[in-house]
């Protein structure tokens, strides 16, 4: 590679450093005191971080247009898949029937739909155990054999396909779980994938920089999603494609299909790959297990921030998540929110989320991840009770909550990866990072069980469910509280 220029971009102003042979073999430190301790220092090209930051726009459309705003909730759990009686059941006067109020909720068209949300339901809980058991071992796998980009060009390969087989879904009954397989199993590639993603932080990034870089990443995840998703709503409000056609969906799954190849190129090209970690096993795939359970007895006894910060961020990333599963929900049960207002918010928020955790990256590697996680958390709690007790306000608030709330929610996630890459141990990031994806997938079952109790305690009032939300982001935060913060460079 040549000689890069000086970097105008502030998030690759910075020099990356590789430890010698003998520091990575004896890495049970974080990763930060190694790198610094051991290592002369050498500048990092540009193009390597935006190369790196790239992988996260190019995957964005599949959790952004696909899973979360179009596919899934305007084709996959819509009348397309009902029998054609059913869903004719379901219009009348030349509309479709509301299913949030009692006289309908009992109709044989509002329980299918009911069943399919059911269904799709029991799908992405299958995909979660998926990745719960299989991240670690594949991560830990990695490290050993000095192959993460490669698992990572596999797992980036499936996705393609998973968003590809998406395409030739064409809206009848019959491929309903075809439909569902490909969402579930596209969930648990992407996951693999973004765990291997991020243990080549380390080859972009120095102590000094891990924060900003990391938050690039987040930011053009956020951004590339804003596009994607703008894209598909100016076809669709332009008559260029008719959102009550099934071909409407495979086009857009086709397109994202497109997206993901082109932009996931760069960072198979640009960026290098981490030796493989010497004091690392290579074994089959089942005794990875047993190489795993030595792992994390490890990190209790020489590792102890590490091991605390994975159970306090599963909590509260559980709350994040649920903040993005139920916020459209909310949105539409609670403040009167139709598709397109949907939408329009989805790409607002998106907008100014994307901003704030590019923005934010700096705040990190000034004051640390820690404050950044706490503060961020702290503010999300704030407009979760600030939605609760001032709904009577109506869509008006939702907006500035939900703009306020955009602000917090990507830093929070940006500079979890940064803690943990932090205080990974050197040669150790796709095993630690595959362990992130598992506990994250461990806890994801709280914030569902707890939203489902509150509404159920309330006479199925939805807004009760923020409540849950908070009480998760609120325990996380407290979790948090106690984990002892990563050293910080100077």
């Amino acid at each position: 590679m040549s000689s890069p220029e000086p970097p105008a971009d502030p998030a690759a102003n910075h020099t990356a450093t590789t430890p010698p042979a003998t520091a990575r073999s004896a890495a049970i430190g974080p990763i930060g005191e190694v790198l610094q301790e051991h290592a002369p220092e050498v500048r990092v090209p540009r193009k390597r971080v935006v190369s790196w930051a790239l992988w996260d726009w190019a995957t964005q459309p599949f959790n952004t247009v696909l899973l979360t705003f179009v596919w899934v909730p305007s084709f996959l759990v819509s009348p397309f898949f009902l029998d054609p009686g059913v869903a004719a059941s379901g219009v009348v006067d030349g509309s479709e029937i509301d299913c949030d109020t009692p006289a309908n909720t009992a109709t044989a068209f509002c329980q299918a739909l009911g069943q399919l949300d059911a269904n799709l339901g029991w799908g992405i809980m299958a995909a979660g155990i998926l990745i719960a058991l299989l991240a670690p071992v594949l991560g830990q796998r990695a490290d050993a054999t000095g192959r993460k980009k490669f698992m990572l060009g596999i797992f980036t390969a499936l996705l393609i396909l998973c968003q590809l087989g998406m395409a030739f879904v064409s809206g009848v009954p019959s491929q309903f779980w075809f439909g569902v397989a490909m969402i579930a199993f596209g969930s648990i590639v992407g996951e693999i994938a973004g765990a291997n993603y991020n243990a080549l932080l380390v080859s972009v990034s120095t102590p000094r920089t891990v924060g900003r870089v990391s938050g690039l990443g987040w930011g053009f995840g956020y951004l590339g999603g804003i596009i994607a998703l703008a894209i598909v709503v100016g076809l669709i409000l332009g008559g260029v494609l008719d959102g009550t056609q099934p071909q409407t969906f495979q086009l857009i799954a086709a397109g994202a299909t497109v997206w993901t190849l082109l932009f996931s190129i760069p960072i198979f090209l640009n960026v290098p790959e981490p030796p493989p970690t010497p004091d690392s096993r290579r074994v089959n795939f089942f005794l990875g297990y047993v190489e795993l359970a030595r792992s994390i007895a490890r990190l209790w006894r020489e590792n102890r921030a590490t091991f605390w910060f994975l159970l306090a961020s599963a909590v509260y990333r559980d709350g994040l998540a649920a903040v993005f599963t139920f916020g459209s929900v909310i949105a539409a049960r609670v403040f009167g929110f139709g598709f397109t207002d949907l939408v329009i918010f989805g790409i607002v928020l998106n907008l100014v989320a994307g901003v704030s955790t590019i923005l934010a990256g700096r705040l990190d590697d000034r004051f640390g991840p820690k404050t950044v996680i706490l503060v961020a958390i702290g503010g999300i709690i704030v407009c979760c009770l600030t939605v609760f007790f001032g709904a009577a306000a109506g869509q008006a608030l939702f907006w500035v909550v939900g703009i306020v709330l955009a602000l917090f929610v990507g830093p929070a996630q940006a500079a979890s990866r940064s803690f943990l890459a932090r205080v990974t141990p050197s040669g150790h990031e796709g095993e630690i990072f595959g362990l992130y994806a598992t506990t994250g997938r461990a806890a994801s079952w709280l914030a569902p069980l707890l939203w489902g109790l509150f509404i159920a305690a309330a006479a199925n009032q939805t807004l009760y469910g923020i409540l849950a939300i908070a009480l998760v982001l609120a325990v996380g935060f407290v979790l948090l509280v106690f984990v002892k913060a990563p050293p910080r460079a100077a």
